[in-house]
Protein backbone atom coordinates (compact mmCIF):
# COMPACT_ATOMS: atom_id res chain seq x y z
CA UNK A 1 0.00 0.00 0.00
CA UNK A 2 2.92 2.36 0.69
CA UNK A 3 4.93 1.46 -2.45
CA UNK A 4 3.51 4.33 -4.51
CA UNK A 5 4.63 6.81 -1.85
CA UNK A 6 8.17 5.40 -1.93
CA UNK A 7 8.33 5.61 -5.72
CA UNK A 8 7.10 9.22 -5.69
CA UNK A 9 9.65 10.05 -3.00
CA UNK A 10 12.49 8.58 -5.07
CA UNK A 11 11.41 10.75 -8.01
CA UNK A 12 12.61 13.76 -6.04
CA UNK A 13 16.04 12.29 -5.36
CA UNK A 14 17.50 12.06 -8.88
CA UNK A 15 20.64 13.90 -7.82
CA UNK A 16 21.56 11.26 -5.23
CA UNK A 17 19.84 8.01 -6.22
CA UNK A 18 18.23 6.09 -9.05
CA UNK A 19 15.40 3.61 -8.68
CA UNK A 20 16.82 0.60 -10.49
CA UNK A 21 14.53 -2.34 -9.71
CA UNK A 22 11.18 -3.03 -8.08
CA UNK A 23 10.98 -6.57 -6.72
CA UNK A 24 7.58 -8.20 -6.29
CA UNK A 25 6.37 -11.76 -6.12
CA UNK A 26 4.01 -10.75 -8.94
CA UNK A 27 5.90 -8.18 -11.06
CA UNK A 28 2.97 -7.70 -13.41
CA UNK A 29 0.88 -6.36 -10.54
CA UNK A 30 3.57 -3.81 -9.65
CA UNK A 31 4.17 -2.32 -13.09
CA UNK A 32 1.73 0.52 -12.50
CA UNK A 33 4.24 1.96 -10.02
CA UNK A 34 6.40 3.13 -12.92
CA UNK A 35 3.78 5.80 -13.59
CA UNK A 36 4.76 7.48 -10.33
CA UNK A 37 8.51 7.62 -11.08
CA UNK A 38 9.82 10.68 -12.87
CA UNK A 39 12.94 9.16 -14.38
CA UNK A 40 14.21 6.21 -16.36
CA UNK A 41 11.68 3.43 -15.94
CA UNK A 42 12.77 0.87 -13.34
CA UNK A 43 13.05 -2.84 -14.05
CA UNK A 44 10.58 -5.26 -12.49
CA UNK A 45 11.61 -8.63 -11.12
CA UNK A 46 10.58 -11.47 -8.85
CA UNK A 47 14.22 -12.51 -8.40
CA UNK A 48 15.55 -11.01 -5.17
CA UNK A 49 18.79 -12.97 -5.43
CA UNK A 50 19.67 -11.20 -8.70
CA UNK A 51 19.16 -7.81 -7.08
CA UNK A 52 21.23 -8.82 -4.05
CA UNK A 53 24.03 -10.01 -6.34
CA UNK A 54 24.14 -6.75 -8.34
CA UNK A 55 27.17 -4.77 -7.05
CA UNK A 56 25.77 -1.52 -8.45
CA UNK A 57 22.80 -1.65 -6.05
CA UNK A 58 24.00 -0.36 -2.69
CA UNK A 59 20.72 -0.05 -0.79
CA UNK A 60 17.20 -1.45 -0.79
CA UNK A 61 13.91 -0.29 0.67
CA UNK A 62 12.02 -3.23 2.17
CA UNK A 63 8.26 -2.69 2.34
CA UNK A 64 6.88 -6.21 2.56
CA UNK A 65 4.42 -7.41 5.21
CA UNK A 66 6.31 -8.24 8.43
CA UNK A 67 5.60 -11.96 8.06
CA UNK A 68 7.84 -12.34 5.01
CA UNK A 69 10.45 -9.75 5.87
CA UNK A 70 13.17 -11.54 7.82
CA UNK A 71 14.27 -13.78 4.95
CA UNK A 72 14.39 -10.83 2.55
CA UNK A 73 16.53 -8.82 4.96
CA UNK A 74 18.88 -11.73 5.61
CA UNK A 75 19.49 -12.25 1.89
CA UNK A 76 20.14 -8.55 1.25
CA UNK A 77 22.34 -8.14 4.32
CA UNK A 78 24.54 -11.11 3.43
CA UNK A 79 25.11 -9.49 0.04
CA UNK A 80 26.22 -6.26 1.73
CA UNK A 81 23.15 -4.25 0.76
CA UNK A 82 22.15 -1.48 3.16
CA UNK A 83 18.48 -1.64 4.17
CA UNK A 84 15.87 1.01 4.84
CA UNK A 85 12.91 -0.78 6.40
CA UNK A 86 9.25 0.16 6.55
CA UNK A 87 7.87 -0.01 10.06
CA UNK A 88 7.52 -2.20 12.04
CA UNK A 89 10.89 -3.92 12.21
CA UNK A 90 9.12 -7.26 12.71
CA UNK A 91 6.09 -8.89 14.33
CA UNK A 92 7.56 -9.33 17.82
CA UNK A 93 10.42 -7.77 19.80
CA UNK A 94 12.31 -11.08 19.58
CA UNK A 95 11.97 -11.24 15.80
CA UNK A 96 12.88 -7.55 15.55
CA UNK A 97 16.06 -8.15 17.55
CA UNK A 98 16.96 -10.98 15.17
CA UNK A 99 16.61 -8.57 12.22
CA UNK A 100 18.79 -5.97 13.93
CA UNK A 101 21.47 -8.51 14.80
CA UNK A 102 21.52 -9.93 11.26
CA UNK A 103 22.33 -6.49 9.88
CA UNK A 104 24.89 -5.75 12.59
CA UNK A 105 26.59 -9.10 12.01
CA UNK A 106 26.82 -8.51 8.26
CA UNK A 107 28.03 -4.92 8.72
CA UNK A 108 25.20 -3.22 6.81
CA UNK A 109 23.27 -0.13 7.86
CA UNK A 110 19.67 -0.72 8.94
CA UNK A 111 17.34 2.26 9.09
CA UNK A 112 13.64 2.29 9.93
CA UNK A 113 11.20 4.55 8.16
CA UNK A 114 9.44 6.62 10.81
CA UNK A 115 8.60 9.56 8.57
CA UNK A 116 6.54 11.42 11.19
CA UNK A 117 9.83 12.64 12.65
CA UNK A 118 10.46 14.53 9.40
CA UNK A 119 7.33 16.67 9.59
CA UNK A 120 8.19 20.32 10.18
CA UNK A 121 6.08 20.48 13.37
CA UNK A 122 7.96 17.44 14.72
CA UNK A 123 11.33 19.01 13.93
CA UNK A 124 10.26 22.22 15.67
CA UNK A 125 9.04 20.28 18.72
CA UNK A 126 12.35 18.41 18.98
CA UNK A 127 14.21 21.72 18.84
CA UNK A 128 12.14 23.20 21.68
CA UNK A 129 12.46 20.10 23.86
CA UNK A 130 16.23 20.04 23.37
CA UNK A 131 16.49 23.80 24.04
CA UNK A 132 15.69 23.47 27.75
CA UNK A 133 13.38 26.50 28.03
CA UNK A 134 10.29 24.36 28.59
CA UNK A 135 11.41 23.06 31.98
CA UNK A 136 10.79 19.56 33.26
CA UNK A 137 8.30 17.26 31.56
CA UNK A 138 5.38 16.35 33.81
CA UNK A 139 2.55 14.89 31.72
CA UNK A 140 2.27 13.22 28.30
CA UNK A 141 -0.84 12.57 26.17
CA UNK A 142 -0.63 10.39 23.05
CA UNK A 143 -3.86 10.14 21.06
CA UNK A 144 -4.25 8.19 17.82
CA UNK A 145 -7.95 8.46 16.83
CA UNK A 146 -8.16 6.65 13.49
CA UNK A 147 -10.86 4.99 11.39
CA UNK A 148 -10.56 1.95 9.15
CA UNK A 149 -13.66 0.33 7.72
CA UNK A 150 -14.01 -3.45 7.61
CA UNK A 151 -12.64 -3.70 4.06
CA UNK A 152 -9.22 -2.69 5.43
CA UNK A 153 -9.14 -5.82 7.60
CA UNK A 154 -10.74 -8.05 5.00
CA UNK A 155 -7.43 -8.08 3.10
CA UNK A 156 -5.79 -11.44 3.63
CA UNK A 157 -3.86 -11.46 6.89
CA UNK A 158 -4.30 -7.83 7.87
CA UNK A 159 -4.86 -7.35 11.58
CA UNK A 160 -3.55 -10.83 12.38
CA UNK A 161 -0.60 -11.80 14.54
CA UNK A 162 0.76 -14.16 11.88
CA UNK A 163 1.13 -11.48 9.18
CA UNK A 164 1.26 -8.12 10.96
CA UNK A 165 2.15 -9.00 14.54
CA UNK A 166 -0.93 -7.23 15.91
CA UNK A 167 -3.46 -4.53 15.19
CA UNK A 168 -3.70 -0.79 15.65
CA UNK A 169 -0.57 -0.42 17.77
CA UNK A 170 2.05 -2.12 15.61
CA UNK A 171 0.51 -1.20 12.26
CA UNK A 172 -0.80 2.33 12.80
CA UNK A 173 0.03 3.91 16.17
CA UNK A 174 3.69 2.88 16.13
CA UNK A 175 4.47 6.11 14.26
CA UNK A 176 3.09 8.25 17.09
CA UNK A 177 4.72 6.00 19.68
CA UNK A 178 8.12 6.45 18.05
CA UNK A 179 7.69 10.21 17.69
CA UNK A 180 6.50 10.65 21.27
CA UNK A 181 9.33 8.58 22.74
CA UNK A 182 11.87 10.56 20.71
CA UNK A 183 10.67 13.63 22.65
CA UNK A 184 9.93 12.17 26.08
CA UNK A 185 12.52 9.47 26.61
CA UNK A 186 11.71 5.88 27.61
CA UNK A 187 8.72 4.47 29.48
CA UNK A 188 9.46 2.43 32.62
CA UNK A 189 5.98 1.17 33.63
CA UNK A 190 2.72 0.42 31.81
CA UNK A 191 -0.82 -0.35 32.98
CA UNK A 192 -3.01 -1.16 29.98
CA UNK A 193 -6.07 -2.64 28.34
CA UNK A 194 -6.53 -3.66 24.70
CA UNK A 195 -9.60 -4.97 22.93
CA UNK A 196 -11.26 -5.68 19.61
CA UNK A 197 -14.34 -3.50 19.37
CA UNK A 198 -17.69 -4.72 17.97
CA UNK A 199 -17.04 -2.41 14.99
CA UNK A 200 -14.46 -4.74 13.42
CA UNK A 201 -14.06 -8.43 12.72
CA UNK A 202 -10.32 -9.07 13.18
CA UNK A 203 -7.95 -11.14 15.28
CA UNK A 204 -5.84 -8.43 16.91
CA UNK A 205 -6.77 -5.24 18.75
CA UNK A 206 -8.41 -2.17 17.23
CA UNK A 207 -8.36 -0.35 20.59
CA UNK A 208 -5.63 0.19 23.16
CA UNK A 209 -5.39 2.40 26.22
CA UNK A 210 -2.52 2.64 28.70
CA UNK A 211 -1.25 4.61 31.63
CA UNK A 212 2.46 5.35 31.32
CA UNK A 213 5.26 6.23 33.70
CA UNK A 214 8.44 7.63 32.18
CA UNK A 215 12.07 7.36 33.24
CA UNK A 216 12.24 11.12 33.81
CA UNK A 217 9.37 10.97 36.33
CA UNK A 218 6.59 12.14 34.02
CA UNK A 219 3.30 10.28 33.75
CA UNK A 220 0.98 10.00 30.79
CA UNK A 221 -1.71 8.33 28.75
CA UNK A 222 -1.86 6.50 25.44
CA UNK A 223 -5.06 5.88 23.48
CA UNK A 224 -5.17 4.41 19.97
CA UNK A 225 -7.93 2.95 17.85
CA UNK A 226 -8.99 2.35 14.27
CA UNK A 227 -12.64 2.35 15.35
CA UNK A 228 -12.97 6.11 15.92
CA UNK A 229 -15.09 7.64 13.18
CA UNK A 230 -14.51 10.13 11.62
CA UNK A 231 -10.81 9.63 10.95
CA UNK A 232 -8.74 12.31 12.69
CA UNK A 233 -5.09 13.18 12.96
CA UNK A 234 -2.81 11.89 15.70
CA UNK A 235 -2.01 14.38 18.48
CA UNK A 236 0.79 14.39 21.06
CA UNK A 237 0.54 16.80 24.00
CA UNK A 238 3.52 17.41 26.27
CA UNK A 239 3.07 19.40 29.48
CA UNK A 240 6.24 20.98 30.93
CA UNK A 241 6.92 23.35 33.85
CA UNK A 242 6.82 26.43 31.65
CA UNK A 243 4.65 25.49 28.67
CA UNK A 244 2.52 22.84 27.02
CA UNK A 245 3.05 21.60 23.46
CA UNK A 246 0.34 20.33 21.13
CA UNK A 247 1.93 18.48 18.22
CA UNK A 248 0.15 17.16 15.13
CA UNK A 249 0.99 16.88 11.45
CA UNK A 250 -0.67 20.25 10.88
CA UNK A 251 1.35 22.30 13.33
CA UNK A 252 3.01 22.82 16.70
CA UNK A 253 1.14 24.96 19.24
CA UNK A 254 3.04 26.14 22.31
CA UNK A 255 1.01 27.48 25.24
CA UNK A 256 3.34 29.27 27.64
CA UNK A 257 2.39 29.60 31.30
CA UNK A 258 2.62 33.42 31.04
CA UNK A 259 -0.34 33.41 28.63
CA UNK A 260 1.50 33.57 25.30
CA UNK A 261 0.58 31.15 22.53
CA UNK A 262 2.91 30.41 19.64
CA UNK A 263 2.11 28.41 16.53
CA UNK A 264 5.09 27.05 14.63
CA UNK A 265 5.55 25.05 11.47
CA UNK A 266 1.85 25.15 10.62
CA UNK A 267 1.02 23.30 7.41
CA UNK A 268 -0.94 25.65 5.18
CA UNK A 269 -2.10 22.75 3.01
CA UNK A 270 -3.94 21.02 5.85
CA UNK A 271 -7.42 19.85 4.94
CA UNK A 272 -9.58 16.79 5.11
CA UNK A 273 -7.85 13.63 6.24
CA UNK A 274 -7.84 10.66 3.86
CA UNK A 275 -6.93 7.59 5.91
CA UNK A 276 -5.69 5.37 3.04
CA UNK A 277 -4.14 7.94 0.72
CA UNK A 278 -0.60 6.93 1.64
CA UNK A 279 0.21 10.40 2.92
CA UNK A 280 2.55 13.01 1.52
CA UNK A 281 5.70 11.61 -0.05
CA UNK A 282 7.90 14.52 1.09
CA UNK A 283 8.32 13.00 4.56
CA UNK A 284 9.37 9.65 3.09
CA UNK A 285 11.68 11.50 0.71
CA UNK A 286 13.39 13.24 3.62
CA UNK A 287 13.95 9.92 5.44
CA UNK A 288 15.34 8.28 2.29
CA UNK A 289 17.66 11.25 1.69
CA UNK A 290 18.89 11.04 5.29
CA UNK A 291 19.53 7.31 4.90
CA UNK A 292 21.50 7.79 1.68
CA UNK A 293 23.61 10.50 3.32
CA UNK A 294 24.20 8.26 6.34
CA UNK A 295 25.57 5.52 4.09
CA UNK A 296 27.82 7.91 2.19
CA UNK A 297 29.40 9.58 5.21
CA UNK A 298 29.36 6.55 7.52
CA UNK A 299 27.02 7.87 10.21
CA UNK A 300 23.86 6.44 11.77
CA UNK A 301 20.54 7.13 10.03
CA UNK A 302 17.76 9.09 11.72
CA UNK A 303 16.27 5.95 13.29
CA UNK A 304 18.42 2.83 13.49
CA UNK A 305 17.02 -0.66 13.79
CA UNK A 306 18.19 -0.89 17.39
CA UNK A 307 16.59 2.45 18.29
CA UNK A 308 13.31 1.24 16.80
CA UNK A 309 13.25 -1.66 19.28
CA UNK A 310 12.15 0.77 22.01
CA UNK A 311 8.72 1.18 20.38
CA UNK A 312 8.39 -2.59 19.94
CA UNK A 313 9.11 -3.19 23.62
CA UNK A 314 6.50 -0.64 24.68
CA UNK A 315 3.83 -2.22 22.45
CA UNK A 316 4.69 -5.66 23.85
CA UNK A 317 4.43 -4.31 27.41
CA UNK A 318 0.98 -2.84 26.70
CA UNK A 319 -0.15 -6.20 25.31
CA UNK A 320 1.28 -8.06 28.31
CA UNK A 321 -0.37 -5.72 30.80
CA UNK A 322 -3.70 -6.14 29.04
CA UNK A 323 -3.44 -9.94 29.23
CA UNK A 324 -2.56 -10.06 32.92
CA UNK A 325 -4.36 -6.98 34.20
CA UNK A 326 -1.20 -6.00 36.04
CA UNK A 327 1.44 -3.30 35.53
CA UNK A 328 4.47 -4.21 33.44
CA UNK A 329 7.92 -2.73 34.06
CA UNK A 330 10.30 -1.99 31.21
CA UNK A 331 14.07 -1.77 31.36
CA UNK A 332 15.45 1.57 30.18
Amino acid sequence: MIARTHVAALSGLHSVAQLRTIVSRRPERARHLAEHYDGQAPEFSADLSAVAADPSISMAIVATPPSVRKGVIEQLAKAGTHILLEKPVARTPEEALDVVEICEREGVTLGVLFQHRMRQPSIAAARHVAGGMLGNLGLVEIAVPLWRDQSYYDELGRGTYARDGGGVMITNAIHSIDLALSLTGPVTRVQAMTATSPLHEMEAEDFAVAGLRFANGAVGSFVASTAMYPHRTEVIRLHFDNASLRLSKDGLEISWRDGRTEIEAADGTAGSVKPLSGGRHEWHQAVIADFIDAIRVGRKPMVTGRQALVSHHLIAAIEASSRTGRPVDLAC
